[in-house]
């Protein structure tokens, strides 16, 4: 019998044992909190820090040396990056702080998000193509039906496929109207205020116009109840999609692995300083050896039992994601390099077998966590992306590659007689890049490039 059956047949159902997935899935901010209430619920658990001579925790100073090698190899790549791709905004980047990639960074981050959920080749393809139409806020604005139409399915297919993508962060995103989009964030959110969803469903627009009054003769509440609705509207985001344009919600995270670029290799850092250490109290192993009565002793072995399971399923936890880190630095290389716009095709079922271990285990690993390299923090999730062109070699190009050639070939056109997006298509063609014109206006715009028109010089 298994260590983990064990504990769970002594805990019995009243104790609920973790599962081996749910550690996997924690970030390291989770797991800090998962084991802090270990801590308290269980008696034989100690956490705690290690601290050298001069006062300062071990993994405190592991942190800083984290960050001196961070700095150095993120001064170099910058100005690599500046020369190379050189903007306005360029020399301001802050060294935390990820690539400003304006307008198409939201649909990247939801598209990344669908690498968890299991879809079949048909509705991931339906799904992304939503996520294609939704506008700067993150709005649907183009009617369901139209859309099967369009892409010659069921409506129900492409309904169902809407509350797929409804269900991504940031919430709201997929609205077809302001009304869903604060529905969304309330049904998300668990708001039950009454009085402020009716206002949501119905009277935005009076809401707009001030006319609270009227309001609360319609909804039977009165001016105070209104105004109360008012402020929890208020704290709602009409537009999702706009905190997402330049990724300035990532700013703030908190890396779980850390990958930094030495002389001839990079050198790959699991963020355990952000949850404590993790032991079993001597007292207490030393009591399972002292004659006490049986029924401290059971109490004792299953206490025990359990956090020798916990810090068994860490340990994994970490083996399995370092083994996932380095299979991405691997096969992204280029990336980690060169910066955004290298970025190879790689699905969860590649990094499964190089690894050895099954997709949904990757799925679990990289679910929730996010890397930071010179170039930014990106969600685990970023670093999986599919071809747009199958030419069947390891160069095949995706969306990364094509909006970065696409870049290369406007910088070298004549300026006074610049491409319009159909030679654009053209050029990227004999790059070994095809695809469409209208994809080509749509990568264009993501990077707020203007058309043919205003790009030429009089």
């Amino acid at each position: 019998m298994d260590l983990k059956m064990e504990v769970t047949q002594t805990l019995g159902l009243s104790q609920r044992m973790i599962q081996s997935t749910e550690i996997l899935q924690m970030s390291a901010q989770e797991l800090d909190t998962y084991l802090k209430e270990l801590a308290v619920e269980n008696p034989v658990v100690d956490i705690e820090e290690k601290y050298d001579k001069t006062g300062q925790s071990e993994r405190d100073a592991e942190l800083q040396k984290k960050l001196e090698w961070l700095a150095s190899s993120d001064e170099q790549n910058r100005v690599y990056y500046s020369e190379e791709y050189s903007s306005d905004d360029d020399d301001n980047q802050e060294m935390w702080n990820v690539s400003d990639n304006r307008g198409e960074d939201l649909a990247e981050y939801l598209i990344s998000q669908l690498v968890t959920i299991p879809l079949t080749d048909r509705e991931q393809a339906i799904a992304e193509y939503l996520i294609d139409l939704l506008d700067s806020r993150g709005y649907l604005t183009e009617e369901t039906e139209q859309i099967a139409a369009q892409l010659e399915t069921e409506e129900d297919e492409v309904a169902r496929m809407l509350q797929v993508v409804q269900s991504l962060e940031p919430a709201g995103v997929g609205a077809r109207n302001l009304s869903e989009c604060l529905l969304i964030q309330m049904d998300r959110q668990k708001i039950e205020d009454t009085i402020a969803r009716k206002i949501a469903a119905d009277y935005l627009e009076q809401l707009g116009k001030n006319q609270l009054p009227q309001i609360a003769r319609k909804l039977k509440a009165t001016v105070d109840d209104v105004l109360q609705a008012m402020e929890v509207i208020r704290e709602l985001n009409p537009k999702p999609g706009n905190s997402f344009s330049s990724r300035e919600n990532l700013k703030y995270i908190t890396p779980d692995v850390t990958v930094v670029k030495l002389k001839d290799y990079y050198e790959i850092l699991l963020n355990e300083y952000m949850y404590p250490k993790m032991s079993i109290n001597g007292y207490y192993r030393n009591m399972l050896k002292a004659g006490n009565d049986k029924e401290t002793k059971d109490y004792v072995t299953t206490k025990v039992k359990q956090a020798e399971w916990v810090m068994q399923c860490v340990s994994q936890r970490n083996v399995t994601l370092m083994n996932v880190s380095k299979c991405i630095v691997d096969v992204q290389e280029r990336f980690f390099t060169y910066g955004p716009g290298y970025l190879r095709p790689l699905k969860l079922a590649d990094v499964a077998e190089m690894v050895g271990i099954h997709e949904s285990t990757v799925s679990r690993a990289v679910k929730d966590k996010y890397l930071q390299c010179s170039w930014g923090i990106f969600p685990m999730n970023y670093f999986f992306i599919g071809a747009i062109s199958k030419t069947g070699n390891e160069n095949a190009a995706t969306a990364d590659t094509a909006k970065n050639l696409l870049k290369e070939i406007i910088a070298d056109e004549n300026h006074e007689k610049p491409y319009s997006d159909r030679i654009l298509s053209e050029k990227l063609a004999e790059r070994g890049v095809k695809i469409s014109r209208r994809t080509v206006a749509k990568y264009r715009e993501a990077m707020e490039i203007k058309d043919a028109s205003g790009r030429k010089v009089f």
